[in-house]
């Protein structure tokens, strides 16, 4: 009595596997593949976003020190001769100045 049955691959198919399984899974794919809510434009956009914050951090990092060197320079007369000499290569009339590159 415990006879064993070989169900063929057409049988199987037709037994599991319905035209709206098959419509379901293609739109599946469809979404996750082809459109603009896809697997690799969504990871495109957020690497580039993860760029831009790294890039918004660094400017404003570099505004701050510019903020601050500019509260600096209207309140401290030496810090202006400091930026005055390293930048524009000013120099006192008495003074010699040598520019190594």
């Amino acid at each position: 009595m415990n006879s064993t049955r070989h169900i063929s691959t057409g049988q199987w198919c037709r037994r599991y596997i319905s035209f709206s399984l098959v419509g379901v899974v293609g739109i599946l794919v469809f979404i996750l593949f082809f459109t603009d809510n896809s697997i690799g434009t969504t990871y495109r956009y957020e690497s580039e976003i993860l760029q831009l914050k790294t890039a918004i951090k660094a400017e404003r990092d570099t505004l701050e020190i510019y903020r601050k060197l500019g509260r600096s320079l209207a309140s401290d007369p030496v810090t202006m001769e400091r930026v005055a000499r390293e930048h524009y290569h000013m120099q006192r009339p008495s003074e010699d100045v040598f520019l190594f590159q």
